[in-house]
């Protein structure tokens, strides 16, 4: 890799301390599996028979997953991804960024890099979350049988095709914030474009809404679902939709008359 483009990754980096998205990340990942353990303290007595279901593992994954991919996936990804680019808008720095003798391609994807890493931890994080909101009942509850090992290598393929299926979030809001120097602008934009997607699921051509795949990747081959949903190709169109959102964002970052 060249030595350039990783001092600006890591510069990049550093700067990402001076960001709520750090704190972001650490927090919404440990949202939902921290609300999953104290519901199943409260509800102690449910736990035997909760943890002796031979399913408990695919029932937990689902139960955890409900709320994330549904809302706080394509939340974090809108949010970090505008929080990290607020950056440089905040402290007027996009005109110290371009006068450094880096390419504008090196620029632009480092701090792309950045963002698809904090990403990474985020589910990371989660999927950490996960076996703890497993493991903490547990431990706490007397009579309740620790489960038993978690399909690891199930978990994380699903995993990756969840942060596949969010990279077009990521790829739309990276254009619209470097577009939009006004922080609520590509926030206002994505909220409303997940919320068209939630609204199209049901659609025949959902599978080709680029907010929408979390939400589908969920709900395909759901038994609880309400309603059937159209998730044919969606992982291929998830990736092309990333790849045109980041040539669009990149062309109009390294044209942009205005440097900052």
């Amino acid at each position: 890799m060249n030595s350039v483009f990783v001092d600006a990754f890591r510069c990049e980096w550093l700067k990402r301390r001076r960001s709520l998205g750090a704190w972001l990340v650490a927090v919404g990942a440990f949202f939902t599996p921290a609300i999953i353990t104290v519901v199943r303290l409260i509800r102690h007595a449910t736990l035997p028979q909760l943890y002796a279901d031979p399913l408990f593992w695919t029932l937990h994954w689902r139960n955890a997953w409900e709320s994330m991919a549904i809302f706080f996936v394509p939340m974090a990804a809108i949010l970090a991804t505008s929080l990290v680019v607020q950056i440089e808008v905040r402290n007027n720095a996009w005109k110290q960024v371009h006068a450094l003798p880096l390419h504008t391609a090196t620029i632009f994807f480092a701090k792309f890099a950045v963002i698809l890493l904090m990403l990474a931890q985020f589910f990371v994080l989660f999927v950490l979350g996960i076996y703890l909101s497993a493991l903490l009942p547990a431990l706490l509850v007397g009579g309740v049988a620790f489960p038993p090992a978690p399909p690891l290598r199930v978990f994380l393929a699903d995993t990756a095709l969840y942060y596949l299926d969010c990279l077009p979030i990521v790829a739309a809001q990276y254009l619209l914030s470097l577009r939009f120097n006004n922080f609520l602008v590509p926030i206002g934009i994505g909220f409303l474009a997940w919320i068209a997607a939630l609204s199209a699921l049901s659609w025949q051509y959902a599978n080709l809404v680029p907010y929408a795949y979390t939400m589908l990747d969920f709900l395909k081959d759901n038994p609880d679902a309400r309603r059937a949903v159209v998730s044919s190709g969606m992982h291929a169109l998830a990736a092309a939709w990333s790849v045109l959102f980041v040539a669009a964002g990149y062309v109009g970052f390294a044209t942009k008359a205005q440097k900052g």
